[in-house]
């Protein structure tokens, strides 16, 4: 018999991790987490994390698991989530993946083939260190010279990606375009419901406003600083938004008005990619979350027990 999972999607800022906790607390579920960032121990304001006061004595997973400068990425990602999964069905509770990184998600609904290059640090930081020499337009060329297909599959600004699509191509010689081809087919071994989160995009994104000036007045300034002192600024969250435009703002390029505008403007435009991400997924099951909440919550419990109580797990 098939594995029931629950996942919970959708943009940062719309509403996740209540409608989660709450659901979670009806149904005897324990949560997933399936956020990039969320993985970085220290890393808490800017990401965004789960306070222990919204966890409501849910069990969360996923959470504060490596430090930043450990290396990362979705196929560790996948094999941490399946134990997961495993360990929450032993205690006959149900898993519930919550979070907004699209790949993440994927990576359990789906068979993904990940691309059998080895990684290499040696060759990772050489990669780097040309981006950090030449910037993000000439690391771009440089993919597409290797792989030209790359251009409708990988943004330019998504500067990890470009890194693994050109470690890839040197690794394995072949086209990294090539090895994304038909990577994905449904994942057997689970039956999945998935609600995606969407509400008004003016609403959405004056939430979005709202929180990073939260994360302000909570101290994110003294959270960055003295994680930019701790680790390298090119370790991995450093790339995350609400961290890397503080970056600029130590070395006195911008002020900090500025810096606090970008990270709400790319969180904004964050948002828009996670939906757009989302939206090709045509078997999600979509809430307004601009309704009244009880009526959410309610609506949501109906669909999840249906789809717990349901036959269609052979």
């Amino acid at each position: 018999m098939k594995k029931k999972l629950i996942f919970i999607v959708g943009p940062t800022g719309v509403g996740k991790t209540k409608l989660s906790t709450d659901i979670a607390t009806y149904i005897n579920a324990q949560i997933i987490s399936c956020d990039s960032m969320q993985i970085y121990k220290e890393f808490d304001i800017g990401t965004a994390k789960v306070k222990k006061s919204e966890m409501k004595n849910i069990k969360h997973h996923l959470i504060d698991i490596i430090c930043a400068d450990e290396n990362f990425n979705v196929n560790k990602y996948k094999t941490l989530a399946e134990k997961e999964i495993e360990n929450i069905y032993s205690k006959n509770n149900i898993p519930i993946f919550v979070g907004g990184t699209g790949l993440y998600v994927d990576s359990i609904i789906y068979d993904l083939k990940f691309t059998k290059s080895i990684e290499s640090d040696e060759l990772r930081k050489k990669i780097t260190d040309f981006y950090n020499k030449f910037g993000k337009e000439v690391l771009y060329d440089l993919l597409l010279y290797l792989d030209y297909e790359c251009k409708n599959k990988i943004h330019i600004n998504n500067v990890k990606r470009v890194i693994r699509a050109i470690e890839v191509c040197i690794n394995t010689k072949m086209k990294f375009s090539k090895q994304l081809s038909d990577y994905k087919k449904i994942n057997e071994k689970y039956n999945v419901l998935i609600l995606g989160l969407y509400m008004d995009r003016k609403i959405l994104y004056s939430n979005i406003d709202k929180r990073v000036d939260n994360m302000i007045k909570n101290g994110l300034l003294d959270e960055v600083l003295y994680l930019y002192n701790k680790y390298s600024k090119d370790c991995q969250p450093f790339t995350a938004i609400g961290y890397k435009e503080f970056i600029p703002y130590f070395n006195k390029e911008i002020t900090f008005e500025k810096c606090i505008e970008n990270i709400k403007q790319n969180s904004r435009n964050y948002a828009k990619r996670q939906f757009t991400w989302f939206r090709k997924n045509k078997d999600i099951k979509w809430i307004d979350m601009n309704t009244d909440y009880d009526k959410i919550l309610k609506y949501s419990l109906m669909v999840i027990d249906k789809f717990l109580k349901g036959d269609n797990d052979e």
